[in-house]
This record gives structure tokens, C-alpha cells and sequence, in this order.
């Protein structure tokens, strides 16, 4: 599933669109669309302006969004928050993951494609050309908030990762880091004065067509973010 990725300058850090961020409708530099493209985020803000404790009271399923973009800062701000690295001379993440396996990888759909984030390097990796937030609400049962919403991600895990280590518990723990890393998501998105809502109604097989994931990988979580429409 995963294409081998090319390495290109950083100035294609905004060839997926801007002023930023990614679908803006801005043409794209000769090249710079293809798949296999790396794509530099900005640095994460570790000093937000709303508390933890803000976030929390104000977090709630959000389903209807304007249709505005996104930055490519809240962009990268909210991947971060999924997966970023904090220490990185141990690689260790945002959030927790038994025995610092990594099983998962998070997905980005946009209008201008679809994205894989790399933690190490704080980068988009461009999978598909293609607008297929529309084929992943036909793989949620037709949820408009799919696809109405700017952003969607989809948070996969590879069992085999944490198996290795913890045989038949992996599964659990798999599942139990995809709520850490999606409750980051919901959060973060809040502290960025957007919404966001879980949703869990799909069709694994659908899912897993979409996004041309490898037989190993398993659709976790989708979750559609965007600015609230009230």
C-alpha cells in the first residue's frame, strides 16, 4: 500500500496549497503533487492560550462545519498532537503505546488528496491525489459530517507491531492507543477554537479500499475536523 517515498526540498512545504494550509485551492508547483511527496509542516506550539481544563468543558461532537480550510498550521498542530514525538531521543509520542511499539498510522483526507503523517520529521507523505472524503462517508453509511468536513482523519493500526512483543493482548492495547491518540485529536482541535466528532459506523472493507491499505492494516477511527457551523 505504501508507495516508497521521494525525498524533495523543503520548499514544497507548501505545495499542497496556501496561503496556509493544505486546500486553499492554490495550484500546486510543477511536481509537487505527486504521490510519494513530502510535505514540511510547521513547528508544534507547545504554549496554547486554552487551558487543558478549557478544552475539556468545551469538547463536544461537532457534525456540521463551514466550509473553510484549514491552516497548515492547525494542520500540523493537530497531527502533532495525534503523534508527534516529544522526546526524541527516545522517539517517544503524545501518546502512550504499550512498549513503545507504534501500531498506528494516521491518515489525512482533504481536498487535495490523501496524506500519511510521519512522526519522525514532523511531515505529510502524499498516498493518493484524489478528494475521497466523499468515497470514505459512503464507507461510513453516508455521514455528512465526513464528508463535509475539511479535514478527515483515519487512524489504522498494524497488529503485528505489538504483537511481536505482547501475543494475544496486542489487540487491546492497539485499540486502547487509538482512543489515547484520538482524544488528543478531539482536544486539540478545541484549543484551536475547531470541532470534531468520532465516529466509529463504518465498514472496515470500504474503509480499507479507500485509503488502498495493505492487508495488515486495519481502519480504527475516523474523525472529521473542521470549523464548527454555529
Amino acid at each position: 500500500m505504501k508507495a516508497k517515498l521521494i525525498l524533495v526540498p523543503i520548499l514544497i512545504a507548501g505545495a499542497i496549497s496556501l496561503p496556509g494550509g493544505l486546500g486553499c485551492g492554490q495550484p500546486t508547483p510543477a511536481g509537487g503533487g505527486a504521490v510519494g511527496t513530502e510535505v514540511a509542516l510547521p513547528p508544534p506550539s507547545t504554549d496554547g492560550e486554552m487551558s487543558l481544563e478549557q478544552t475539556l468543558a468545551k469538547r463536544r461532537s461537532i457534525r456540521q462545519f463551514r466550509p473553510q480550510d484549514l491552516t497548515l498550521e492547525q494542520i500540523g498542530q493537530l497531527a502533532w498532537a495525534a503523534q508527534g514525538i516529544t522526546k526524541p531521543d527516545t522517539g517517544f509520542r503524545t501518546a502512550p503505546s504499550a512498549g513503545a511499539t507504534y501500531p498506528l498510522e494516521l491518515y489525512l483526507l482533504t481536498k487535495d488528496g490523501v496524506f500519511r503523517y510521519i512522526p519522525k520529521g514532523h511531515k505529510l507523505a502524499r498516498v493518493a491525489t484524489e478528494d475521497k472524503r466523499a468515497a470514505l462517508a459512503r464507507a461510513a453509511y453516508g455521514q455528512g459530517s465526513v464528508s463535509g468536513a475539511p479535514l478527515d482523519f483515519v487512524i489504522t493500526g498494524i497488529y503485528e507491531r505489538t504483537s511481536a512483543r505482547y501475543g494475544d493482548r496486542a489487540e487491546r492495547y492497539v485499540i486502547l492507543e487509538a482512543g489515547h491518540v484520538a482524544q488528543n485529536i478531539h482536544l486539540q482541535a478545541v484549543a484551536l477554537g475547531l470541532g470534531s466528532v468520532p465516529v466509529g459506523a463504518y465498514t472496515d472493507e470500504a474503509v480499507s479500499e479507500v485509503l488502498d491499505l495493505s492487508a495488515d492494516e486495519t481502519p480504527l477511527y475516523i474523525i472529521p475536523v473542521g470549523h464548527p457551523a454555529q
